[in-house]
């Protein structure tokens, strides 16, 4: 299963739920780009610019959609890429979905989020409507998180998926 959404959606903690009721594994790509660079993502974007952060997270989507059998979550421009999404392409993608208003509460306006520095709110809508159609092409199911805990969420992405009694 793969999760696929805006920064700050919660797709590495609906993610690590989700792993643990089918029994399996979680992992982010993200957290394994970190690990690769040896530095935060902000620092990335900062030091080598975002075409090296986005190459460094083509190859972590390839590597984990090759390597990885559980849950994963893709950071929030991995589907920028048409080779990413061919890649995921066929498998059990979930788009989570939530406003603007609730991303601003969810991801603040201090956070380290470097495509998020200059007027948040704006550039946050901005990148869903550019974001959006990639996101509901590779989607074999769309939940939102608004107003909802993280159980909540992952009990609509199984209900989704129709693995609720999996």
């Amino acid at each position: 299963m793969v999760l696929v959404g805006p920064m700050g959606v919660g797709k590495t903690t609906v993610g690590q739920v989700l792993a643990e009721r089918l029994g399996t594994t979680f992992r982010d790509t993200d957290i394994d780009i970190v690990a690769t660079a040896g530095k935060e993502i902000s620092e990335i974007f900062i030091d080598e610019g975002e075409p090296h952060f986005r190459e460094l997270e083509r190859e972590a989507v390839r590597t984990a959609v090759a390597e990885h059998p559980g849950v994963l979550a893709l950071g929030g421009g991995a589907i920028l890429d048409e080779r990413t999404r061919a890649l995921i392409a066929g498998l059990p993608v979930v788009f989570l979905e939530m406003g603007v208003h609730e991303a601003v509460k969810r991801t603040g306006l201090d956070a380290p989020r470097p495509l998020l520095a200059v007027n948040p709110r704006q550039r946050w809508r901005e990148l869903m409507e550019q974001r959006r159609p990639l996101y509901t092409e590779v989607a074999r199911a769309v939940v939102s998180t608004e107003d909802r805990t993280p159980e909540d969420v992952a009990d609509a992405v199984l209900d989704a998926l129709e693995l609720k009694n999996a």
